[in-house]
């Protein structure tokens, strides 16, 4: 009995050892192939929403308060992201970065913006851009993420805010007026009244405009001293605008204090929060100072670096569409956030792209855009977001359209957390945003038969694209009309890269014309259903269950 236990146990070990083996081959395999910004497939999680993977670290600074229905912390935190990471759930969905929600410290107090007590789950409202908030983890917590997200291949990006601070509570002061305006509120008419004022009410904005020397917030300086580390902080400081020369002005403080979470855990990017409502050089000075830390990251941690790409920031203009080109229209003026600022933006306008256009109208209008006017730069397409209350499949009944339509099109594609899993956006109880932002259905990708199947999908179009540079970043050209077929072709530097798709096919065997792509007697893997096949006077024939081919040249 006891040499049966043995032997059971060395095969679970040798199982497991094939296991990781094999994950390190498909990892290595991955980066092989090029990471491309404009092919990124990007996971855009609401960090206190995804999963707790810390429970003691819920409840910080008394935020004991009853909220209204999902406006309070629910737990998620950075622990729970790399648990998620380490059991290769990113990696099976073709995710290779993960942008998610501020995690620096939050207002301590409580607020009712019209829809009930609100705590700053969502990362918005900082307090202290230095420090951690604690309901999120530690910056060890931070440092282990980063470092287990490059070990599988994924890039970290985090959100950067330098537009506001959190609002004004009994506990939470504001910052004072040499720093902050608490009015007068925006009204969107032009570029003035959407810059040089509040946002909402009750949300100090940071005076970006200013050039003036101004002291640290009295706040802040408490804080420090009390944590212990004033003198050390204000040193950095020291050495920060020596090194630079800026006056000490506000937006330069938190461009200094942002970007030393690259210096210090080596981020790969940051997606910029309200841009449209600061003056354009503050992205200018920042992109500058971004790129400096990164460089200086590079050069201490040359072990640690993924790739050859630079640092990566995408801006979020409130709004701003890939007709636009690289302009924003203020009515008034005109902005170009691309040139010295922005590699990609995110663009508003894909869910209205993707409800009234074809698969060819889409498709073919993206990769026009993408390579004229915006060559060179992006634009990350998305079908649901945190703050959109229009998205394109509110009551998700298009799952595997919205994944067909999102991970196919050419430019940065960004799956907001439980859009592979059919995460509902109508919340009973929850008031506007709040049912954008339910936590994440695990129990429902565990053990729901039509979840899984909506889930498959999504991952079998992610890990297709993130092998594939040619999906996302290369050109688009029709091969038929009727059966619809594409294909796309990717040439960077030595590496080239094809692959022909197939939608909406009648299911069974169909034949597809390749020759403009792949020569005869190529073997081709069909990704979607494993079939193999070979290219016989231009032709293949597939035969599977499934509406959808993605043909690739077999390894």
């Amino acid at each position: 009995m006891r040499k049966f236990i043995y032997i059971i146990i060395l095969f679970l070990v040798v199982l497991s050892c094939k296991d990781k083996n094999q994950d390190k081959k498909e990892i290595a395999k991955k980066q092989d192939v090029p990471f491309v910004w404009e092919n990124a497939n990007v996971y855009f999680m609401l960090t206190d929403r995804f999963k707790n993977g810390d429970t003691s670290n819920d409840v910080n600074f008394n935020r004991t308060l009853e909220v209204s229905k999902l406006r309070g912390f629910e737990g998620g935190d950075l622990k729970g992201v790399i648990q998620k990471i380490e059991e290769g759930y990113f990696n099976e969905l073709g995710i290779n970065a993960i942008w998610m929600t501020p995690i620096v410290e939050q207002i301590h107090g409580a607020v009712d913006e019209g829809t009930g007590a609100t705590y700053g789950f969502h990362g918005y409202w900082t307090k202290d851009w230095t420090s951690l908030d604690p309901n999120f983890g530690t910056k060890e917590d931070l440092k282990e993420l980063v470092e287990v997200a490059h070990k599988n291949g994924i890039r970290i990006v985090l959100d950067a805010v330098i537009n506001h601070t959190g609002p004004v509570t009994e506990i939470d002061p504001v910052y004072g007026d040499d720093w902050v305006r608490t009015g007068p509120q925006c009204n969107y008419q032009d570029y003035e009244s959407t810059v040089t004022c509040t946002l909402v009410k009750n949300l100090p904005d940071v005076k970006t405009e200013s050039v003036e020397n101004v002291e640290l917030p009295k706040q802040l300086i408490e804080k420090w001293k009390a944590e212990g580390r004033y003198e050390q902080e204000v040193k950095e400081l020291d050495e920060f605008f020596a090194r630079t020369g800026y006056p000490r002005a506000p937006k330069y403080y938190i461009m200094k204090w942002l970007t030393d979470y690259i210096t210090e855990f080596g981020i790969d990017g940051y997606r910029a929060d309200t841009v449209k409502h600061t003056e354009e050089d503050v992205w200018q000075d920042f992109r500058t100072e971004c790129d400096y830390a990164f460089t200086e990251f590079k050069k201490v941690n040359p072990d640690k670096v993924l790739d050859t790409n630079d640092f990566y920031l995408v801006g979020e203009i409130y709004n701003y569409g890939i007709s636009g080109g690289k302009f924003f229209d203020f009515g008034d003026r005109k902005v170009n956030y691309f040139d010295n600022s922005f590699r990609s933006l995110i663009n508003f306008e894909f869910k209205w792209n993707a409800a009234q256009n074809s698969y060819e109208e889409l498709f073919s209008r993206y990769s026009s855009i993408l390579n004229d006017q915006l060559k060179g730069y992006g634009t990350m397409n998305y079908v649901s977001s945190h703050d959109d209350g229009e998205p394109f499949d509110k009551e998700r009944t298009k799952p595997f359209e919205s994944a067909t339509k999102l991970l196919l099109c050419p430019g940065t594609s960004q799956v907001y957390y439980g859009d592979e899993s059919a995460r509902t956006l109508i919340v009973e109880g929850a008031v506007g945003d709040a049912n954008l932002r339910s936590n994440m259905n695990w129990d429902e990708i565990e053990n729901n038969d039509k979840t899984k199947e909506i889930l498959t999908h999504w991952q079998k179009l992610g890990k297709f694209r993130s092998n594939h540079p040619s999906v996302g970043a290369g050109v688009h050209k029709m091969i038929s009309e009727a059966p619809y077929v594409f294909e796309r072709t990717f040439l960077q530097n030595n590496f080239s890269d094809s692959v022909v798709v197939g939608l909406e096919l009648n299911e069974g065997e169909r034949e597809l014309n390749v020759s403009s792509v792949f020569s005869d007697g190529t073997v081709l893997n069909e990704f979607y259903s494993g079939v193999e096949v070979k290219v016989k006077d231009g032709m293949v024939t597939v035969n599977s269950p499934f509406s959808i081919v993605l043909l690739e040249k077999k390894n």
